[in-house]
């Protein structure tokens, strides 16, 4: 073992400490600590370790809260007093903005934070049959395709985790009635007023066992929510089980006035109620007006378009997937937004002659993946330059090598900002 001073965190929040000249990154280390560490990979430039004794804690050390912490690998962050937490990230995206991208926005906003537990609005659960045929429910640990089983998680909406020991006996069931059912996984979307559970796995499951599952879940939630379960299998599509007649999965941006239906696998921002500040942030920054065209990047089912559509003549968005680039068209007409227009593209290969073929935009917004933008951004060329663009990332450091890419092409760098949007974890949202 070896004694470490940590100085500082790193984006996974690992701590980071030098011995004899390497850089090493401590897991379970904050700031401020002295630790006995043990290394667990030895690289050329770099070094992995583990805390086998804290010799001087952190006055932001707190206690986990959850019995699976530091078995599960869906949280990083447990052992961190949560307004540490903000600031820490808050720290490591002003890093990477330098690091990586070489830039300084002239103002930093104010970091944007929620509440620290039962965020969650949809979860996928990782699904293990052992040898014996007992079902395990969970996540995998972390660094590993383990599967550690999960009673119980804080992340998640508690009428949901309440539920998961429920869920994972039904899966019991299944398995005893039909031991090569083969789960896959458990998916968990929460609209309002509606949770849906699809089960997916390679062969069809007992419905019996299913409608079962869907009156324990709906005698327990007290009328609070709507269970509704579906199976999947395979690749096809889910079919809803019981009840048929559940009302469909929507959030609210009631800022606008806009109702927004969702299916179970699309892709939601998963706090719902930090997504209603963050779409109206990005809204005030890019600033519509009602003569302006606007494209919106990566757009999805329309969680930017619509609130734009409300305020410009005419907003474009393009999305890599069929199916939400569908979904968003059936959402646009929904909330009566005929200048929501849509197209489906892949933008990871744009180039200055498919991005000149859309026309000239007045403004743009980016929302892209964690690969971010790059294609498009390189591909921005006068005269169809937009005079202003809002950049929503879940990666800051694809955000600072793509703003970098934007500062070259003469753009200011006026304002940048963090989003705890997923406490307890590593994971950032910025703009």
């Amino acid at each position: 073992m070896n004694p470490a001073y940590i100085t500082s965190l790193d984006y996974e929040s690992r701590g980071v400490a030098k011995l004899n000249g390497k850089t090493i990154f401590v897991n379970n280390a904050l700031p401020q600590e002295i630790a006995q560490i043990r290394i667990t990979q030895d690289k050329a430039h770099f070094a992995e370790a583990q805390v086998e004794q804290i010799v001087q804690p952190s006055p932001y050390r707190r206690a986990p809260a959850c019995p699976h912490y530091g078995d599960c690998g869906g949280c990083a962050m447990q052992h961190v007093e949560f307004t540490a937490q903000v600031a820490m990230k808050q720290r490591v995206f002003e890093e990477q903005l330098q690091r990586i991208g070489k830039v300084q926005p002239e103002s930093l906003l104010p970091p944007v934070y929620g509440t620290p537990w039962h965020y969650r609005s949809r979860t996928r659960l990782a699904v293990h049959t052992s040898a014996n045929g007992k079902i395990i429910l969970g996540y995998q640990a972390k660094r590993s395709h383990k599967i550690v089983g999960i009673s119980q998680c804080l992340l998640l909406p508690e009428h949901v985790s309440g539920c998961l020991n429920l869920i994972r006996d039904a899966l019991q069931d299944m398995v005893n009635v039909q031991p090569k059912v083969g789960i896959r996984s458990v998916e968990i979307s929460v609209g309002e007023g509606v949770t849906a559970v699809n089960i997916v796995s390679q062969k069809r499951q007992p419905e019996n066992v299913l409608c079962a599952l869907s009156g324990c879940l709906n005698r327990g939630a007290g009328g609070k929510t709507v269970w509704q379960v579906w199976q999947q299998i395979g690749n096809a599509k889910p079919q809803a089980v019981s009840p048929h007649d559940a009302p469909p999965l929507v959030f609210r941006l009631p800022e606008f006035g806009l109702t927004m239906p969702f299916q179970l696998g699309d892709f939601t921002q998963i706090n719902l109620p930090l997504n209603e500040i963050m779409v109206a942030r990005a809204v005030r920054y890019l600033d519509p007006q009602p003569h302006e065209r606007i494209a919106d990047l990566f757009c999805g089912l329309g969680n930017f378009t619509l609130p734009l559509a409300k305020r410009a003549a005419e907003v474009v968005g393009i999305e890599g997937s069929a199916a939400l680039t569908q979904r968003a068209v059936a959402n646009a007409r929904a909330n009566g937004l005929p200048n929501a227009q849509f197209a489906s593209a892949d933008l990871f290969a744009a180039t200055p002659e498919t991005l000149a073929a859309l026309g000239r935009f007045d403004k743009m917004l980016l929302d892209p993946p964690r690969a971010g933008a790059f294609a498009v951004v390189q591909a921005l060329h006068a005269p169809y330059l937009p005079q202003r663009i809002v950049y929503i990332s879940c990666n800051p450091a694809t955000l600072a090598r793509d703003a970098a890419v934007l500062a070259s092409k003469g753009y200011r760098f006026t304002t940048a900002g963090m989003m705890n949007l997923f406490p307890q974890t590593s994971h950032v949202e910025a703009i």
